[in-house]
Formats: C-alpha cells, sequence, structure tokens
C-alpha cells in the first residue's frame, strides 16, 4: 500500500494518533453557489450528474440548502435525528472477560470529551446527504491518546474516487483529492437505497418534491400578491398612436401602485374584479409534497400532519414504523463509533489488545415497557398455570433492587382472619337433641331440624355477601372478558374460604348424623 501523503506533503502513518489538523478550513467552505436558486428539472438532473461521477460540491451545496429554506423539511430531518439523540446510551464491554472489561473502562472514561452530543448530531446528517464526516482532533495527555474533540466537516470537502472510495479535497489537490489516513476520520454512512454512494441519502430522493414544492410556492406568492386586486384593463381606439398606447400601459401600473394616473379621452381604463378561487390548488400541491418527504424521512405522515390526515390514536399506530428506523439509526451510528473511534481509542492505549473484542456504544432504544399489562402476564403465569417463576428473574424485569439483609420490607397485607360464626357448636347439639327427642314424632323432629337449618342460613348470609361482594363488583366493572379473568384470578388469589367451608362442613355433618340415627329408628 502506497504511503499516505499528508495535504502539508509530510507523510502519515497510521501506528500513531495525528495530532495535526488535516482537513484545515478554507476561505472557500465559508460561501456557497446557492444552486437552488432559479432551479429547473433540468438543472437538477444536471446537479445529480455531477454527483454520479463523483464530483458531489453543487449537491452538498443544494442539500445544505434545501434544509435551510424548506422548514418542513427541516422539521422532519430534526426529528428524525432527535429520536436518536434524545437516547441514553453506555458503553458495554465484548464480554466479561477481564480484559475486555478492562477495555470497556478505558472507553468509557475517554468517551467524555468537549461537544460529544454536537458530534452525533453531524454524524447523523449523513442521513439526509448519505454520508458524514468529522475530523478526530487527537491528544497526547500522560501517555495516553485521548480525543479533545471531533470536527465536523462540510461534505463539499470531499469526492468520490474511481472505486467509490471517499477523497478529501484539499487546497493543493481540489481535482482528485487525498486518501483518507486511518484513525483520523470518523466516515458515518447512511444508505437509503443501494447504489452508488452519492445517491443514498434521503435528500436526494425528496429533491424531486423540494423543486415541485418550490414552484408551487412561487406561483402562490405571485398569486397572493395579486389576489382580491381588480383587473386594470386599458382600452384604445385602432387609431391610437404608439406614444398614447404606451402612456395607456404607463397609466395602468401606476394605478396598481399610486392610485392614480392620467390618460388621454380617446382611451378607457376598465376595472374587473378578480373571482379567481383557484389559491387552495397551491395549498394541496404543497401539502402532497410536505406528506411525500414525511414518507420518506420518517417512514409515515400521521405525526407530522395529525390534524389534517387522522387522528392521535392513528398517529400512535404508526409510531412502530418510525422505532423501526430509530432502531436502524441507532445500530448504525453505533457501528460507527466503534469502528473509528472505540477502535483507536483500544489500539493507542492497550498495545496488544485484540481488536475483535472492541467495547460498543449501546443505545437504548427499546420502547418503554408496559408494566402494568407485564404484571398481569406474570400473575396469570404464576397464580393460573402454576409455573414457578425465578424472584431474580422478576426483581430484574421490573428493575426493582433486590432487599438487603436487616432492610425494612413492604409486604401484601395478610388476609382478615376468619370471622367467628356465630352458631355455636352447643346450638348444633342442642337442635340435634330436640330432634331425637321427637323421634317418635316426626312432624316434631322435622320442625326443629327445619328451624335448624333456618338459623344456620341466616347466621351465614353475612359471611357469603363478604365472600361474594368483590366477585359481584369485578364482573360489574369489568369492560371484557379479559379484564374480568385478570380480576378473578386476583380475587380468588387472595380470598380467605375458610368461613365458607366451615358452614358447608357443619351443614353436611348435621345432615349425614341425622339421616343415619332416623334410619337406626
Amino acid at each position: 500500500m502506497a504511503q499516505i501523503v499528508g495535504p502539508d506533503g509530510k507523510p502519515i502513518s497510521s501506528k500513531k494518533p495525528i495530532t495535526r489538523e488535516i482537513a484545515v478550513a478554507s476561505v472557500r467552505d465559508k460561501f456557497s453557489g446557492y444552486p437552488s436558486k432559479g432551479l429547473t428539472p433540468e438543472r437538477l438532473g444536471r446537479i445529480f450528474r455531477e454527483a454520479d461521477q463523483g464530483d458531489i460540491y453543487r449537491q452538498a451545496e443544494l442539500f445544505e440548502e434545501m434544509e435551510e429554506k424548506d422548514t418542513h423539511l427541516y422539521s422532519i430531518l430534526q426529528t428524525r435525528k432527535n429520536a436518536v439523540l434524545g437516547l441514553d446510551w453506555e458503553i458495554m464491554p465484548y464480554s466479561n472477560d477481564p480484559q475486555d472489561v478492562k477495555a470497556a473502562d478505558m472507553v468509557r472514561e475517554m468517551f467524555e470529551f468537549e461537544g460529544l452530543e454536537d458530534a452525533m448530531l453531524d454524524l447523523l446528517d449523513a442521513i439526509g446527504k448519505g454520508f458524514a464526516v468529522t475530523e478526530i482532533m487527537w491528544q497526547i495527555e500522560n501517555a495516553r491518546a485521548v480525543v479533545e474533540k471531533l470536527k465536523w466537516v462540510h461534505q463539499k470537502r470531499f469526492r468520490f474516487g474511481d472505486f467509490d472510495e471517499l477523497r478529501l479535497l484539499t487546497e493543493s489537490d481540489m481535482a482528485i483529492g487525498m486518501e483518507l489516513p486511518e484513525n483520523k476520520f470518523v466516515v458515518h454512512k447512511y444508505k437509503a437505497k443501494s447504489g452508488h454512494p452519492s445517491r443514498a441519502g434521503v435528500l436526494r430522493v425528496v429533491a424531486w418534491m423540494y423543486l415541485f414544492k418550490n414552484y408551487g410556492i412561487k406561483d402562490w406568492v405571485a398569486f397572493a400578491e395579486v389576489y382580491g386586486m381588480p383587473l386594470r384593463l386599458g382600452k384604445y381606439d385602432q387609431s391610437t398612436s404608439k406614444e398614447d398606447r404606451d402612456a395607456l400601459r404607463q397609466a395602468v401600473m401606476e394605478l396598481g401602485s399610486d392610485a392614480a394616473g392620467i390618460i388621454s379621452k380617446s382611451t378607457e381604463i376598465e376595472f374587473v374584479e378578480s373571482v379567481s378561487r383557484a389559491d387552495n390548488i397551491y395549498e394541496a400541491l404543497a401539502e402532497f409534497c410536505n406528506r411525500e418527504m414525511s414518507k420518506a424521512i420518517l417512514g409515515q405522515t400521521l405525526t407530522t400532519d395529525v390534524g389534517k390526515t387522522g387522528s392521535y390514536a392513528a398517529s400512535q399506530t404508526h409510531e412502530g414504523v418510525r422505532q423501526d428506523l430509530v432502531e436502524a439509526d441507532c445500530k448504525s451510528l453505533s457501528e460507527t463509533l466503534r469502528k473509528h473511534v472505540i477502535k483507536p481509542l483500544v489500539k493507542f492505549n492497550i498495545p496488544g489488545a485484540n481488536l475483535r473484542r472492541l467495547p460498543w456504544l449501546k443505545f437504548n432504544y427499546e420502547p418503554p415497557e408496559d408494566l402494568e399489562l407485564t404484571s398481569k402476564i406474570y400473575k396469570t403465569v404464576v397464580i393460573d398455570m402454576g409455573l414457578p417463576v425465578a424472584k431474580d428473574h422478576v426483581y430484574d424485569k421490573f428493575g426493582i433492587p433486590k432487599p438487603e439483609k436487616d432492610e425494612e420490607l413492604l409486604t401484601a397485607p395478610s388476609p382478615a382472619p376468619a370471622a367467628a360464626l356465630p352458631m355455636k357448636t352447643g346450638s348444633i347439639l342442642d337442635g340435634l337433641i330436640l330432634a331425637l327427642a321427637n323421634k317418635d314424632s316426626p312432624m316434631d323432629a322435622q320442625r326443629n331440624l327445619d328451624g335448624l337449618a333456618d338459623n344456620s342460613i341466616k347466621m351465614a348470609v353475612p359471611v357469603l355477601k363478604q365472600l361474594v361482594q368483590p366477585i359481584i363488583e369485578a364482573v360489574r366493572s369489568a369492560s371484557s372478558p379479559e379484564e374480568l379473568r385478570g380480576k378473578l384470578i386476583q380475587i380468588y388469589g387472595s380470598m380467605h374460604t375458610g368461613e365458607l367451608d366451615d358452614i358447608i362442613a357443619r351443614a353436611m355433618f348435621v345432615a349425614d348424623l341425622y339421616g343415619r340415627l332416623m334410619a337406626d329408628g
């Protein structure tokens, strides 16, 4: 491989960090050609053909201008980027091996450099433009290579080579550019579609919608300027001289601003009231272009145009599509930082480290879990199905710290003690004695037993009401069979049925004993 030479003519080595700046800003970076001025389909096509041949200078300027001029396009691009920037992240070791943990601890310590969040925003610019580049500004501190900051480099400072490789344009070489040295630049690429790298960004996809919308907005503004104003129509005879016709034209034009003018008696000016109602066509075109842009960048339209295209509930339904994009953006950015920042940090600071077992940056992009629904599922699994579940797993699942020894614990209240039945054993025996004493008089005996049964039922009613009432309330309040099932499982799981068992047991005992005695008599 040929030796890489910097813009100053000095050779560049990848064995140690390059502390000098390579993509030095020039005066040309501050100025733009504003290619969207007077943009036409023919001109847009020429800009794209240049980019396909590797020269992306005008395309990069156009994409920057598109984002600045179109408020809707700016908004949805910011939404896409902030969906990643708003997430928490952490540095994770490759494994639990001590060497892997050591590497992760070192990277975690060095990953809090200046402007990290801004650098991530700069790299996410690749979503719109296909790629984004930052230069790593290395420093040597206490014999360690550290990242001072990641400095953004404009896309127009690059071009694509013959083999689609990215090359940096320098003041000494604006035609071909120099090869990017290893461990010096962070190159984040985004592929909205397969093909040449210059065609990968989503702004390439929405550029035509931007063009058509621009046409419509210009016509809309021109229409708004004269909307409702009467048409000034000048009339002249065929014999009117050229000088008089020019004077008439000038008078008509002056009436638009000065509301005053002079004309000859042989000419006439008529005011025709405007009756056009075509203003909504321009708005419809602009809204159509906006929706198409939203589809390309967010994957859906409802979260940006809820008031016109759907309800809030429908918007929430489409959030899953956007979640897929967030996950893809997070994984792509994580892989870029792992390859271009974490890898050289490990290489320069841990000699002999296995560069195939690098730490990685994990974004917490998972949507928040519905813990209430999860708790119901666990209750069904454990109580209804009887499936054993490890306590440690439940602590981890709900993010609840496991209690330490001697800590005060919160527990579910104990069930209320069984209510003492007012019907004592003595009353049962008294009833049986009276019945047996009248054994020779079946009617009296039956009357005594009926009284005993009625008394038992009266005394059991309050207990039965106490047991049944929660079930009745659950049936009344449940809005679906699934919800009723969950409530009944909860009620039966905590119900104290000792009272009911006691009543049934006593009644069965009385009936069985009396039956046996009467049969023997």
